[in-house]
């Protein structure tokens, strides 16, 4: 073996190898460089993780154009299945890049956005749309590079025509086979362009209170307050009815019930109130109430109204109007706090004793005056 025999696979694999990383390099220069120029747009920082996709995919492009220069036999005698695993490679590696690429770009896209925009309901619903809409590029371009893939093997390209003609009839079982999917399919994209619900929503769906963290296109994910998630197809969202308490304004507004005496003095019970709310942070102060809603033989209920700037605050105002309430009439109005009358139970007198006791009765002396 002569020493050109084994210096030129060195160089063609080696040289490609090493052009590579070096286009790689350059490009990650330049990425920084633009970055540090324009630092309100995140775009170019967020390229830079598209650095081993974009390596892999220039490595097998190279590898693909310049292999069969090696003159080496064995890369020779396997000379088209070496191209087709390269090929295989590079589209594998193209589809790769593309979807961190749009990653990338809807990321800073939307992180512009929100940087800039001020209503927060709206700040959700795009983020919602964005993120479905990847997830479609994501699943359009796996379909598309898994059918690429595929069409590269001459046994796959003979039978595409017998496919094709096929394809209607499939088409029609394949449809009536993933009714379910289609039909959550169709409903995720009616949530992200309907305004239905957004990530970040507050929600309850079959009695449940939680937040939405996740809205894919075949199902949606609601956490709630003890830290439990629920996972339900995205069709329930789309034929049943369902609590959204941050559509049209996250502002709630809230009541605290409070079982009390008759006799519970509701005027400075409103004072007090009053005084509670101002030293409670969450209240927002749009508005404040205390009334009697109803009476009974024994209590009366009582109302207070509080207000907040969302669904996990007003949950913080009822509880601290109700504890400090609460200890106010402990401390200073014990009598409002209900009470349950008693008597003691009279003995109950056995049937042979009653005849006597009657008997005793009617032969006792009356009394004289």
């Amino acid at each position: 073996m002569s020493p050109e025999d084994v210096l030129r696979p060195v160089v063609v694999i080696g040289g490609s190898v090493l052009l590579t990383l070096v286009l790689v390099w350059l490009a990650d220069r330049a990425l920084v460089r633009i970055d540090a120029a324009h630092p309100e747009t995140p775009l170019w920082g967020l390229l830079r993780r598209c650095r081993i996709p974009l390596q892999v995919a220039l490595c097998a492009a190279l590898l693909r154009g310049s292999y069969d220069a090696t003159a080496v036999k064995l890369i020779d005698a396997h000379a088209v299945g070496i191209g087709q695993a390269l090929t295989l490679v590079l589209i594998a590696a193209t589809a790769w890049l593309v979807v961190w690429a749009a990653a990338a770009i809807v990321e800073s896209s939307y992180s512009r956005y929100a940087a800039g925009a001020r209503d927060a309901a709206r700040v959700r619903r795009v983020r919602t749309q964005v993120t479905l809409i990847q997830r479609v590029v994501t699943a359009v371009v796996i379909v598309v590079a898994a059918a690429s893939m595929l069409l590269t093997f001459p046994a796959m390209r003979t039978v595409g025509t017998s496919m094709l003609a096929s394809a209607g009839l499939v088409g029609i079982v394949a449809g009536i086979a993933a009714q379910s999917t289609l039909g959550n399919l169709f409903a995720g994209l009616q949530i992200a362009f309907g305004d239905m619900v957004r990530i970040g929503d507050t929600v309850v769906v079959d009695g449940e209170w939680g937040t939405v963290e996740e809205i894919t296109l075949t199902f949606l994910t609601v956490r709630t307050w003890d830290e439990r998630r629920i996972t339900m197809p995205v069709s329930y969202f789309t034929g049943k009815p369902f609590e959204n308490w941050s559509r049209g304004g996250a502002q709630m507004t809230g009541t605290v019930l409070l079982h009390l005496d008759h006799s519970a003095p509701v005027e400075k019970m409103r004072q007090r109130l009053l005084e509670i709310l101002q030293e409670c942070p969450e209240w927002d102060g749009r508005s404040w109430s205390l009334v009697v809603t109803d009476t009974t033989p024994s209590t009366i209920v009582v109302r207070a109204l509080v207000t907040a700037r969302d669904a996990d605050t007003i949950w913080t105002v009822r509880c601290v109007v109700r504890e400090r309430l609460l200890e106010w009439l402990q401390a200073e109005h014990a009598y409002a706090l209900p009470r349950i009358t008693t008597a003691p139970a009279q003995p109950e007198v056995p049937p042979a004793r009653r005849g006597d006791q009657a008997g005793a009765d009617a032969g006792a002396e009356p009394p004289r005056g």
